[in-house]
């Protein structure tokens, strides 16, 4: 269960290469004054002193370097719900703790940085392939859950297991989708618990 899995996202050049930590280091600062969207490539050039053509042999766009940047922070929020969940044996508490942990690492980590929320946005709208992977590693993690809880007895069996991965998942996605999360600061402390609590009753055998 403490298994990550990084999402691939379109990269040139060497698999292994410093000139690409270098640029994605220095994009991520970029993007944290001026914005994404705002943004060229050209703009990362001249801040990085690199020129634009050299950019591209390791990225193929500005998306592909804001892609990295996302699963990167993606990776912090999955690495911490991760943690939280193996800490405890008893799956309902394990779900417990992913709503907790999930809301508040999401929270704290796109209000810390408004730039970075600005990239995770785009990365919602448009759909990128760092954003779906992570959602699918969450779905994972709740399947993992609900399989050990109807194990235990301590879920119900008679629902369709995909079926109430998904469902689980839809109650969990205002947390996931920074577009949503902006509309639930107000409730970030209680909802997570409410909801949980909800979803749990709903599993009892």
């Amino acid at each position: 269960m403490n298994k990550t899995l990084t999402p691939a996202v379109p990269v040139r050049g060497p698999a292994d290469h410093d000139v690409r930590d270098q640029i994605v280091v220095a994009a991520k600062e970029h993007f944290s004054l001026y914005g994404y969207e705002k943004t060229t490539v050209s703009d990362l050039a001249k801040a990085i002193g690199f020129s634009k053509a050299y950019i591209y042999k390791f990225f193929e766009s500005k998306q592909a370097i804001g892609e990295i940047i996302c699963a990167n922070c993606l990776s912090q929020i999955e690495a911490e719900v991760r943690a939280a969940v193996a800490e405890v044996d008893q799956p309902p508490e394990q779900l417990r703790r992913l709503f907790k942990v999930i809301a508040v690492a999401s929270l704290r980590l796109f209000s810390d940085d408004r730039k970075l929320y600005e990239i995770a946005s785009s990365a919602s709208t448009e759909r990128w392939q760092a954003t779906l992977a992570y959602e699918e590693r969450i779905r994972e993690l709740i399947k993992t859950i609900l399989q050990a809880g109807r194990q235990n007895g301590d879920f119900e069996r008679k629902t369709p297991l995909d079926e109430t991965v998904m469902a689980i998942y839809l109650v969990l996605r205002p947390f996931l989708n920074p577009l949503l999360l902006q509309h639930g600061f107000d409730y970030i402390d209680e909802a997570p618990t409410h909801l949980s609590g909800l979803v749990l009753r709903s599993l009892s055998p």
